[in-house]
């Protein structure tokens, strides 16, 4: 927040531009020096007049402030309310502070009392209780952070950049401002970065760092131009026509003056729009356009009365003036330009101070008319006047002498005593010197052996995974082969051996309908081979099924088992069959096409065993979880075998040859009485 004092100061800073310091003349340039501290006095008296009708609206604020019933309105109120009290009641102010702070700490509202304790450090720095003002703003800062009130935290960072700004120390200053910009990024406005970056660029303007400065007032200025902010426009305008005019780059800093202008007019702010007038005439003296500066200072002097711009700032034009006639050889107007300018001085005796360069000016059109009485008059004036700026300065430079010289006798007596210590230091501070330059070397080179190891980890692993990528590309292309091929084999075996096969059963049932057959045996050995036709399409099937799958889900399976066992009830309808599968079971769980159809012939092939061979009246499957594994039971009650005496055939070997090949293992239990339960576990 830009308080008032320091807006005040810096107009006066900005009016000072309007002195044009006549070239080669040196006691001028020490003058102008001594001419900023007069100003910033003056800027206090200025604002103390105005504000004497300010204070009357304060006071009906303040009472209706205290008759507020909610505790955070009041406290809100009290704080703009003391704020505006430091310029013209400082007393009254600082009872207000005090007031809302005890208010704030029974109320426990942080956020008024971080608030008020900024204005507290304000309240400090205006009346030069500069230690204070540091020990508030600090305290703010540091309550703001406590408790997260970032818009007054970015607040306090940029009052202890003006404390620091105000006391000259631009260093801390512009720390202050950098920070509050930082801040601002994180979670601010645009306008309030504008105003951080004005900041930074009228301290670098200060540090007589003018490219600095001039690439922070235009960024502020981009800103500002892009929320169309007309006031800080001109404002920012103003500034950098003033940075290129030092930087001699007089045409651009007419531009900028000339574009100020025409915002200031739109926009009617007037202070913009004279002060520019006279900057920009400044510009064109400098240019040697006399005659244009001459009619734009006459501009900047026909201003409305009421215009709130200070009136004193006129003795600096009226000297331009003045300079500029004698220079076009116009002495007896440079007169008439010169007389105003001393009639302001008897007004404001107070800044004859600042009337050397006019008397310089006066005197140098007296010596044009040959008046040399009066041109000697003014020009010991002059003299009188830049010798006491010199008095001064001198008594200054005595006083400061004799603390100088006693410090440096003290010092002596120190610098004999550090004198062997300091021999001591050198010495270890050399050998800290090799120790920290090898320990340097040492973290370099392993920072080198690190990143070479990084960046070799790095490619083999960039390897490894492209040969990843490619073996798993030529693993899809073989997949996508392999199943290529067996849907070509299993469209073979359905359109080809299926057709045959179907061609035999259909060969066979015209035999027997179109020949009278009275040969038994016979007819039952057709009957029989377009049985085992009929089973061999049925596998077939269950073949081509298996084959156009790269996996089979538990469902499939389930399905397949079921339809089977359907199947078998109808072509022994004495035997009942139970089909369970338990609830704990996966359905979604896959096989392979290979390992899904071991299975289903496993079951087939027992379920077939028993209504072969058994005689059995009760088939059973059942498929249930045992541990990580499946385990599947086929249980008949009919007639079952010796296992020590019994021949064993193709099917029971196959059926173990297909377990092994799942990875899993089978078990026969049999004996004649109970029947056979062929349990496979996988």
């Amino acid at each position: 927040m830009l308080y008032i004092r320091f807006a005040i100061n810096q107009f006066f800073k900005k009016a000072s531009e309007n002195f044009v310091v006549p070239k080669n003349n040196a006691i001028l340039m020490l003058f102008l020096c001594f001419k900023m501290n007069v100003l910033r006095f003056l800027s206090c008296i200025v604002f103390f007049i105005s504000s004497i009708t300010f204070s009357q609206n304060l006071d009906s604020l303040l009472t209706v402030a205290r008759q507020t019933k909610d505790d955070s309105t009041k406290l809100r109120q009290l704080n703009k309310i003391a704020f505006s009290y430091i310029f013209n009641d400082a007393d009254k102010a600082v009872e207000i502070i005090k007031e809302g702070k005890q208010l704030a700490k029974a109320k426990d509202f942080n956020f008024s009392l971080a608030e008020l304790t900024n204005t507290h450090g304000i309240y400090m720095d205006v009346t030069g209780q500069s230690d204070s003002a540091n020990y508030y703003f600090n305290k703010a800062l540091k309550l703001s952070r406590d408790h997260n009130f970032q818009s007054i935290e970015v607040m306090c960072v940029n009052n202890l950049g003006m404390f620091h700004w105000n006391r000259f120390e631009l260093d801390e200053a512009l720390t202050y401002f950098f920070d509050a910009l930082k801040m601002n990024d994180i979670d601010g406005s645009p306008k309030g970065e504008s105003v951080y970056l004005n900041n930074i660029g009228l301290i670098y303007q200060e540090m007589s760092l003018f490219e600095k400065a001039l690439e922070y007032h235009e960024r502020a200025y981009a800103i500002r131009d892009s929320l169309d902010l007309k006031k800080d426009k001109s404002s920012s305008l103003n500034n950098i026509g003033i940075n290129l005019r030092e930087l001699g780059r007089l045409e651009e800093s007419i531009a900028a003056y000339k574009k100020g202008i025409d915002i200031a007019k739109s926009s009617n702010n007037l202070i913009d729009y004279y002060k520019m007038l006279d900057n920009l005439a400044n510009a064109y003296n400098d240019d040697g356009q006399l005659e244009l500066a001459i009619s734009y200072y006459l501009k900047a002097l026909d201003k409305p009365e009421d215009l709130n711009i200070d009136e004193k700032s006129e003795i600096w034009v009226y000297s331009n003036l003045t300079s500029l006639h004698n220079q076009i050889n116009e002495p007896r107007k440079a007169l008439q330009y010169a007389n105003k300018g001393f009639d302001l001085i008897k007004k404001y005796p107070h800044v004859e101070g600042k009337s050397a360069e006019l008397n310089l000016h006066t005197a140098e059109s007296y010596y044009m008319l040959r008046q040399y009485n009066k041109a000697r008059a003014y020009t010991n004036k002059f003299i009188t006047l830049t010798d006491s700026v010199f008095s001064e300065k001198n008594a200054k430079a005595v006083a400061d002498l004799e603390v100088k010289y006693d410090t440096e006798k003290k010092e002596k007596e120190i610098l004999l005593q550090r004198a062997e210590l300091a021999e001591q230091e050198l010495v270890i501070q050399s050998k800290n010197y090799q120790i920290y330059g090898i320990i340097g070397l040492a973290l370099i080179l392993g920072l080198i052996g690190y990143l070479f190891y990084n960046q070799q980890k790095l490619k083999n692993k960039q390897l490894l995974k492209e040969n990843e990528l490619k073996d798993a590309l030529i693993k899809i292309e073989t997949q996508n082969r392999l199943q290529e091929q067996r849907l070509r084999i299993s469209r073979d075996l359905h359109d080809n051996i299926g057709a045959q096969l179907t061609f035999i059963i259909s060969s066979i049932d015209n035999l027997k309908y179109g020949f009278d057959i009275k040969d038994e045996t016979l007819k039952t050995k057709l009957d029989s081979i377009s049985a085992f036709t009929s089973e061999t399409i049925y596998e077939l099937r269950d073949t081509i099924w298996a084959m156009n799958k790269n996996e089979i889900s538990f469902e499939d399976l389930q399905s397949r088992i079921s339809n089977y066992i359907d199947k078998a009830h109808l072509y022994d309808d004495h035997t009942s069959f139970n089909f369970d599968v338990d609830s704990r079971i996966n359905l979604n769980k896959t096989f392979t096409s290979i390992d899904g159809m071991n299975i289903h012939r496993i079951i087939q092939e027992a379920i077939h065993n028993s209504l072969k061979h058994a005689n059995a009246s009760e088939i059973s499957v059942r498929i249930e979880p045992l541990d990580e594994r499946l385990k599947i039971s086929i249980v008949d009650n009919g007639v079952g075998y010796q296992s020590q005496t019994v021949k064993r055939g193709n099917g029971l070997s196959n059926m173990k040859k297909r377990a092994i090949a799942l990875g899993g293992e089978i078990t026969f239990i049999s004996n004649e009485t109970d029947g056979t339960q062929v349990i496979l576990k996988v």
